[in-house]
């Protein structure tokens, strides 16, 4: 896995009520509303994941400036999730960046390598995401966040292009 980013620090917070306005716009943006469902539904399951313990709903920022949506996931939490076949204290990842001009400039591989390093250091053994096979984007950024393939499923969330990251060795931290 590679190191994390210095150059490039985010701040991750637990999602608010008062962010609901810009949630709302971000999934109706059509680099983002392609991926995930409609804005009702996916409002509410974020809303739905404030209060349980699957999900951590974030919002991810720079410099003070909210710039994308991240969630982390324990798929051994929630039942039936077709990621349990992974071993325990495997964490999943989803993430969109909010303004389509921020695409394409290294932020969000910056933000999941990030993210990885956090969730290794708290103990986790297993990160796993999983875009859709036809997200050559978001395919490539977690390629170059660390993240390799490791199968491509379907499931009730759709198709996967299942990618997995492993924590580093210790000789990689120094």
């Amino acid at each position: 896995m590679p190191k994390a980013d210095n150059a490039l620090r985010y701040t991750f917070r637990d999602v608010a009520d008062e962010d609901f306005p810009l949630l709302a716009r971000w999934l109706g943006e059509p680099h983002i509303a392609e991926w995930w469902g409609a804005v009702d539904k996916e409002l509410a399951s974020i809303r739905e994941s404030m209060t349980g313990v699957e999900t951590r709903p974030m919002i991810v920022e720079l410099d003070g400036a909210p710039i994308a949506y991240l969630q982390s996931y324990d798929p051994h939490l929630e039942e039936g999730h077709p990621y349990q076949d992974q071993p325990k204290g495997t964490l999943g990842l989803d993430i969109s960046i909010g303004d389509a001009d921020l695409l394409g400039k290294g932020h969000g591989s910056a933000i999941v390598r990030q993210m990885a390093v956090e969730l290794f250091a708290a103990g986790a053994t297993r990160i796993v995401i999983d875009p859709d096979p036809a997200n050559a984007r978001a395919i490539r950024a977690y390629e170059k966040a660390g993240f390799r393939h490791f199968d491509t499923r379907t499931s009730i969330y759709g198709p996967a292009y299942f990618m997995v990251m492993d924590p580093p060795e210790e000789t990689d931290l120094i």
